[in-house]
């Protein structure tokens, strides 16, 4: 094979779906997608719930968006000044999310993310930067060891618990005036609580660091306003992607104008940040989320998801421990990780796409037929893996 590892996007390795040693037969080539479901190369259709690592929510190949990226093609998708365009996203990001007073855009999570922190730094004049969660594969965020990233970068980042005020309020004030910037994902796994939140927030002030919000799965998501607006977070910065765009590469930073003015003073920048059918994709997302409050689908649509897995879960306690993320992005808890895999491979084999760790992501092409359909097949894997084990 020509790609070391299978795939450039790790976590659409065989083995990162169905596990180490995952037998023949399972899908493991894309040929199309539409809506929620996908077809691998050999014909066989599948309901998915991967939905592109959480980049899809409008559903695969949404006819607008397809619309508008097509017009963009035609129009010559790139050029020698910005589109348009750019600063149309902007108005519609800051519409939806009042703390944009500011944003620029990128292609990927990780880079927009490595420019909030950028932007932090040089907001502060300071180098460290707290962690939590997954904020991708660059440097600056990788945990100490990590082969290829030099050893001094490791002493510029640090990371915190999840949900742990306690923790949180020690590491910020220890760090003291060395401290550029606070980046946490929103939700973890779990919901966070409201005096973590709180913490970060009085404490990145009293220390004068900036607090930084990872929006890139939860945004759109939950809300049109994203985590953000759903508990009442107040960043300095925001970081948005994946459903920004419905699937076409494109990521936001955003946040207050002296912030991120700052993005004139140092160097954030990429050729193709403003080619136009990423960003007339994004218009076209930005527009049928808020018209046919996609969100509030996602909820919905979510909760049966969510509410029947608990019930999955009571049912087959040895086979899973719980439920864990929030309905709009959820997965279930096995107990082991082979288990885990037994399960999402029978499940292939019925013709289900579903993730056994974090996460699972309803769209708006997920309905509630679409959900009983998934619990029943996943239903029906348990079994048939717990047949097996005995």
């Amino acid at each position: 094979m020509r790609i070391p590892g299978f795939t450039s996007t790790g976590s659409k390795r065989p083995e990162a779906l169905f596990g180490a040693g995952a037998p023949r037969g399972l899908p493991v080539r894309l040929g199309r997608a539409a809506g929620c479901e996908v077809w691998d190369t050999e014909g066989r259709r599948y309901l998915d719930f991967v939905m592109a690592l959480g980049a899809v929510a409008l559903g695969y190949g949404h006819p607008a968006v397809n619309a508008a990226a097509h017009a963009a093609i035609d129009a010559g998708m790139v050029g020698p000044f910005p589109p348009e365009l750019e600063e149309g996203v902007a108005e519609r990001l800051a519409a939806l999310m009042p703390m944009i007073e500011r944003a620029r855009f990128l292609k990927t999570g990780a880079e927009a993310v490595a420019a909030a922190v950028r932007l932090a730094r040089a907001y502060t004049g300071r180098d460290i930067v707290i962690r939590c969660g997954y904020q991708g594969w660059l440097d600056w965020c990788q945990p100490p060891g990590t082969v290829g990233v030099p050893a001094t970068i490791f002493a510029l980042s640090d990371e915190i618990p999840f949900n742990d005020a306690g923790q949180a309020s020690t590491l910020i004030r220890r760090l003291g005036d060395r401290l550029a910037a606070v980046v946490i994902e929103p939700v973890v796994e779990r919901e966070p609580t409201a005096e973590w939140l709180r913490t970060l927030r009085e404490e990145t002030e009293r220390g004068g660091a900036l607090f930084v919000v990872d929006e890139l799965k939860t945004g759109l998501r939950l809300g049109l306003g994203g985590a953000t607006a759903r508990y009442g977070i107040q960043p300095d910065l925001v970081v948005l992607g994946k459903a920004l765009a419905n699937g076409f590469p494109l990521a936001a930073v955003g946040g207050r104008r002296d912030v991120m003015e700052r993005a004139r003073e140092t160097w954030i920048s990429s050729t193709l940040a403003t080619e136009m059918v990423s960003l007339a994709a994004a218009d076209a997302t930005l527009r049928v989320m808020a018209e046919q409050r996609v969100p509030e689908h996602l909820a919905r649509v979510g909760r049966r998801l969510y509410e029947g897995l608990e019930a999955l879960a009571a049912r087959h306690p040895d086979l899973i421990a719980g439920v864990a993320g929030i309905p709009e992005m959820v997965f279930l808890r096995f107990a082991g990780e082979e288990r885990g895999a037994l399960v999402a491979r029978a499940a292939a084999r019925q013709g289900l796409i579903f993730k056994r760790t974090a996460y699972n992501f309803v769209s708006l092409a997920h309905d509630d037929a679409r959900v009983d359909a998934a619990l029943g097949v996943l239903g029906e894997a348990c079994a048939e893996v717990l047949r097996e084990a005995t």
